[in-house]
């Protein structure tokens, strides 16, 4: 036993003896033990509980058992060694006294003293000259009667011996322990013989046996030394022993270590996972319940080297290597394990492996249920991020089909509500027609009618019959799921083609899913599945559902998107020039692109060309900040002002001042409804060309200023004087002239064409002066077109405006000029010169009335303006008439009395042109008319003058 703990640092680990397991072979010849392990033996070695109870229990018993075993053996050896001291001394006694007995009775003299007259004289002194020579107790000589001749004690001599004496008479010695004198002794008594052999008296040597057990006593405390030595080396082994047990059982007692080995025992046979141990070599050293069942282990298999127990190759290549291993996969007969090995000398234990065996053939399909469910988790988060990205409607329709095939469906179809494809709003109680917006099917694998969308033509106008599926979940609201396709009762009967279709695309299993909004259907989800594929299921039904109810919702929000954007975009069309009036002064041509960045709805950006008295043209482009209906209805009323402006013929500054005092207008009325509100801010560019002088003048109110490409093909920026956006107020405009040569090209623009988000206004800049240089000799559609292509964003996130116009110049034979003298008197040479250059012009017809309109203009501006007076006609598509003077008091109509001498005239220029007014220049005013070409007929072909001119008057300049 103490081999065996000594060779053991925990036996529950170790394997059987060799005596044990021939033991075992011969018990059970090949048979399994009786019991399973938990009636008083150990389940998985065959041991004998009792026997492997606890180390610590074993080396307390072992301890206790050593130590009496010790005392008793000591007591016994010294119990023994005292015997046999005694009897080796007795025997030594009895030698003795028997040698001194016969050499002193052999003695020379012995037999003549004896028969002398005084033998006492002659053997007393030899006797006891002998006696303390030899160490015996006594030496007697005495006659054949008994009667003493010598003796220790002289008192007895002459006295009769007591004892069996005459034995010796016989000739022989002998030795007897007798009681005698001197108390008990070894007597030896030897006979004296004669030459004759007569004996002629005997010899009595005796030792007490108080000699013999003094000598013994001398003796005991060596032996009694040594047994206690072998004692205390004894106990000290035992102790030692403990001490060691102690260590490896952690100082546990022997019920804490029989407890623990109990519950250890009960845990490793009744877990649900199997636990091999080897030893360094491959033997296998224990095999739980679990094991043994898994590894099909047989009854003897512990103590066997694993290549010997007939496992599978893999499994039995990682059970033999020496690496670590972690839920590698090996198979065992019909199962899979996930094996895991460690070393057991890791923590300090004895060299060897561990292995855990799982069955994971068990856990497969729990492992496969657990796995679709994360995946139909996954599909439902990758919905949530990828459906409904933008805001459109058809776009939303077409990511549900992107995210459900192939995961989820090999095809898709998604069939909306026409008004919600419009954008506008389905009605509640249905009836609305479907038609398919989009298609996704599994890119490889399946019919070719299922990858080449034959099978669901996209916008076919779809109408489903009662039996079908499709009807069924309209009508009750609510997903219908369809394994077997094709076994759905009427529907082959009512709809023949459309089933014939489908089996020969192979489809077999269907879910349909109404999107459904606030109880409103916006249109049907299908998804189908074909092939090999499995059927849906109701957890595919669940799923569907989901993605059904979050696509509905996000093809509403780009359904109202759409329809608010398009309200937006009409209402800014609308708002926004239809076509470009006729005018001579400038060739135009313009792009607009509202932004189609997602949630950037409509902005406010605009563009304008106005035509002007005096052949003039002006040129508009603006920008409301922010977007939306506010920002488009903001511009329109910004346009209109501009417009009304313009009609007054103001300078560009003076125009923006008055446009600035508008847009503070607006923002106060606003502020005054909502606090919250935030500014109209706004920003403009005005320019007016003049085609009889090519002078441009222009000013802006913090917005880009224009491009300017030279007939040369040279360009640049002109440096417009900055000023501050529309609605701040406060500053004046300052303006800027420019001399343009004809066939220059005057680019406006909005800041949406050279910024967006990932590039600043500078590089947009720079990218605009590039295209423009690489265009010398462009028109202005053409130079539009490659600026659009080149500059502007893809997809903009701001309207962009761009209005490119090119100058013409006026012929100087289509302009006259006259300086009229401050006299009345000259009014009839002008005349007379007015109608001579009509004449040249062809224009005869338009005489009379032009005539009359320049006597009447140029006689007011004599009468009642001042000095210098000019008169300037100018034949474009209209002739016009300008009188200018140096006052700055301009003209009104009036009602004239029938008593009245004056007040008409200008009643007069008015009936007789198409258009009148008046402008004002740094140093007085110009009136102008404007004729029409084309109606040359006199004023008093079709018009009463006389009643007309009773009723009107000129007023006072």
């Amino acid at each position: 036993m103490i081999e065996h703990l000594r060779r053991s640092r925990f036996p529950l680990f170790r394997g059987r003896s060799q005596r044990d397991r021939r033991r075992g072979a011969a018990t059970h010849n090949g048979n399994p033990p009786p019991g399973n392990g938990r009636n008083g033996s150990h389940a998985s070695s065959g041991i004998p509980l009792r026997s492997v109870l606890s180390v610590r229990t074993l080396a307390g018993q072992l301890m206790l058992l050593q130590l009496v075993f010790t005392v008793l053996l000591v007591a016994a050896a010294t119990a023994a060694l005292v015997l046999q001291s005694r009897s080796d001394l007795t025997g030594a006694a009895r030698q003795r006294s028997q040698a001194v007995a016969v050499a002193f009775a052999n003695g020379p003299g012995m037999a003549r003293a004896l028969d002398g007259p005084d033998p006492s004289a002659v053997l007393q002194p030899l006797a006891e000259q002998t006696r303390k020579n030899t160490g015996v107790d006594s030496v007697v000589v005495f006659n054949l009667r008994g009667v003493r001749y010598t003796h220790p004690d002289p008192s007895l001599i002459g006295k009769h011996v007591i004892g069996p004496y005459k034995d010796a008479l016989t000739g022989l010695p002998f030795t007897r322990t007798i009681d005698s004198s001197t108390g008990t002794t070894v007597t030896s008594i030897a006979p004296v013989t004669r030459g004759n052999g007569s004996i002629a008296g005997l010899v009595s040597v005796g030792i007490t046996v108080q000699q013999v057990e003094s000598a013994a006593a001398g003796q005991l405390p060596l032996l009694l030394g040594g047994a206690a030595g072998a004692l205390a080396l004894s106990a000290g082994g035992t102790l030692l022993l403990g001490r060691r047990l102690r260590r490896q059982t952690h100082g546990l007692g022997p019920v804490e270590m029989t407890r623990m080995y109990e519950h250890h025992d009960a845990v490793l046979h009744s877990v649900r996972e199997g636990v091999v141990i080897l030893d360094e070599d491959g033997r296998l050293l224990l095999a739980n319940d679990e094991a043994q069942r898994l590894l099909e282990l047989g009854p003897d298999a512990q103590g066997q080297q694993v290549a010997d127990l007939g496992l599978d190759e893999q499994t039995l290549e990682l059970l033999t290597s020496r690496r670590v291993a972690t839920d590698e996969v090996c198979p065992a007969g019909d199962r899979l394990l996930a094996v895991n090995i460690r070393p057991t000398e890791a923590k300090g234990g004895p060299q060897g492996r561990v292995a855990t065996l799982r069955d994971t053939t068990e856990l497969q399909a729990l492992s496969g249920r657990a796995e679709a469910a994360r995946e139909r988790l996954r599909l439902l988060h990758d919905a949530g991020a990828r459906i409904g990205s933008t805001l459109n409607v058809r776009r939303t329709a077409e990511e549900l089909a992107e995210v459900a095939v192939p995961r989820f469906a090999d095809l898709v179809t998604v069939e909306l509500v026409e008004p919600v494809l419009n954008g506008e709003e389905p009605a509640a109680g249905g009836g609305a027609g479907l038609r398919r917006a989009a298609v996704g099917a599994r890119p490889s694998g399946g019919s070719a009618a299922l990858r080449d969308g034959t099978l669901f033509p996209l916008d076919e106008r779809i109408t489903y019959g009662g039996a079908a599926p499709q009807c069924r979940a309209l009508d009750a609201a609510e997903p219908s799921l369809v394994p077997g396709l094709l076994a759905v009762p009427g529907w082959e009967q009512q709809d023949p083609d459309g089933v014939g279709r489908l089996r020969a695309a192979g489809i077999h299993s269907l879910v349909t899913v109404p999107l459904l909004h606030r109880g409103v259907v916006l249109g049907l989800a299908n998804f189908w599945r074909a092939g090999s594929s499995a059927p849906f299921d109701e957890e595919d039904r669940a799923v569907a559902a989901e993605l059904g109810s979050r696509a509905a919702v996000c093809i509403d929000n780009a359904r109202r998107y759409t329809r608010e954007h398009t309200t937006a975009v009409t209402l800014q069309r609308s708002l926004l020039p239809g076509a470009l009036p006729e005018q001579d002064a400038v060739e135009v041509a313009y792009r607009y692109l509202p932004a189609q960045a997602e949630k950037a709805g409509v902005g406010g950006d605009w563009f304008d060309v106005i035509p002007l008295p005096g052949a003039r043209v002006a040129l508009v482009v603006g920008d409301v900040v922010g977007h939306g209906l506010h920002a488009a209805a903001t511009m329109g009323r910004l346009r209109t002002a501009v417009h009304n402006f313009s009609a007054l013929d103001l300078p560009p500054g003076e125009l923006l001042g008055c446009l600035d005092e508008l847009v503070t207008r607006i923002d106060q009325d606003r502020t005054a409804e909502d606090k919250s509100a935030q500014t109209a801010g706004a920003t403009c560019l005005y320019a007016i060309y003049d085609p009889a002088s090519g002078l441009c003048t222009m000013a802006t109110n913090g917005h880009p200023g224009p491009a300017l490409v030279l007939p040369d093909g040279g360009v640049s920026f002109p440096e417009v004087p900055v000023s501050p956006p529309l609605g701040l107020g406060g500053e004046p405009y300052e303006t800027l002239e420019v001399q343009l040569p004809p066939d220059s090209r005057l680019v406006l623009f909005t800041n949406g064409l050279v910024t967006d988000r990932d590039r600043d206004y500078a590089t947009g800049l720079d990218l605009l002066h590039r295209t423009l240089e690489q265009l010398p000799d462009a028109g202005p559609d053409e130079t539009c077109r490659r600026v659009f292509d080149a500059v502007a964003p893809s997809r903009p996130s701001d309207d962009i405006a761009l209005l490119v116009a090119r100058t013409r110049l006026l012929d100087r034979s289509q302009i006259a000029e006259w300086d009229v003298p401050s006299d009345p008197a000259a009014v009839a040479p002008v005349r007379a010169d007015v109608a001579g250059r009509l004449d040249s012009w062809g224009l005869s017809d338009l005489s009379f009335a032009t005539e009359l309109i320049l006597s009447e203009l140029v006689t007011n501006a004599i009468r009642y303006g001042a000095e210098p007076v000019r008169v300037r006609l100018l034949h474009t598509r209209s002739l016009v008439c300008e009188v200018s003077d140096g006052s700055s008091t301009a003209p009104h109509l009036r009602r004239a009395a029938t008593t009245d001498e004056g007040g008409r005239g200008l009643y007069l220029a008015a009936q007789f042109s198409q258009r009148w007014g008046t402008r004002y220049a740094a140093n007085g005013k110009v009136i102008w008319t404007e004729q029409a070409l084309e109606n040359g007929a006199s004023a008093g072909d079709d018009t009463d003058g006389d009643a007309l001119l009773d009723q009107w008057d000129d007023a006072a300049w």
